[in-house]
């Protein structure tokens, strides 16, 4: 897919990886962004990169009359990129059993992620097709006990762009999952281990889209982790299973 002069939507794009999406949207020459978080307000700083470009919009990814609302605003989108995403048990899931934060994970990164490919898959058709990207994280192919639930949620997530993918294929969306390591976002800032930039994320992004590759894994730590999982995968859960929750 060509992205220049795509028309995208970006969930989540308050945030760090949002606001990198953004940018490297228009640097590849997007026509329109449509900026999307769940308090409009927030969106001032990424809107000024380029008013006449970027669109913000009020859209909370787990209520399916705000989806629809969307939906019906804006038919002209031929990218979506499902960013927004959460992570709040950082805990085990025997150690720290708090289903509210396991549900609430669900809701935003399974459910909402599903509903909102639901919503548009519709539009990508009348519009030629074009492309999805789901940002997931590698822990989706590698459960991290420090972040079970976190994790769970991602490899449903994971399991939805693998169904997606084929059941879009005939109407010519291209979709793609996006498995980075730990992103240098304020949701990391207690970690100390490698991190990858959320440019590099956002730019590894849109280059799958153009050259058609349906799984990246931006980042030294994606990128090792993906490989070791192809050719040693119990490794990669023993290596995982010493990354345990306080008790």
């Amino acid at each position: 897919m060509k992205l220049e002069n795509s028309v995208a939507l970006v969930t989540g794009a308050n945030g760090g990886l949002g606001k990198a999406y953004v940018e490297a949207l228009l640097a590849v020459g997007a026509e329109r962004i449509y900026a999307a978080a769940r308090k409009p307000e927030s969106l001032s700083r990424i809107v000024a990169l380029d008013p006449e470009r970027v669109v913000p919009i009020q859209l909370d990814i787990t209520d399916a009359r705000s989806i629809q609302n969307v939906v019906a605003s804006y038919q002209d989108v031929t990218l979506l990129i499902n960013n927004a995403g959460v992570a709040l048990n950082y805990g085990g899931f025997i150690t720290h059993p708090d289903l509210e934060s396991a549900r609430a994970e669900m809701e935003v990164n399974y459910f909402g992620t599903l509903m909102m490919v639901q919503a548009f898959a519709p539009v990508l058709k009348q519009n030629g097709g074009g492309a999805i990207a789901n940002v997931l994280s590698i822990l989706a192919q590698a459960t991290a006990p420090v972040i079970g639930t976190y994790s769970a949620s991602k490899a449903a997530a994971l399991a939805l762009t693998k169904g997606i993918r084929a059941e879009l294929a005939a109407q010519g969306t291209f979709v793609v999952a996006v498995m980075p390591g730990t992103i240098d976002t304020e949701m990391s800032k207690d970690y100390a281990g490698h991190k990858v930039s959320p440019m590099e994320v956002a730019q590894a992004t849109l280059q799958a889209i153009v050259n058609e590759i349906e799984d990246v894994y931006p980042g030294e730590q994606a990128t090792a982790t993906a490989a070791q999982l192809l050719s040693d995968p119990k490794a990669v859960e023993r290596q995982m299973a010493v990354l345990l929750p306080n008790p």
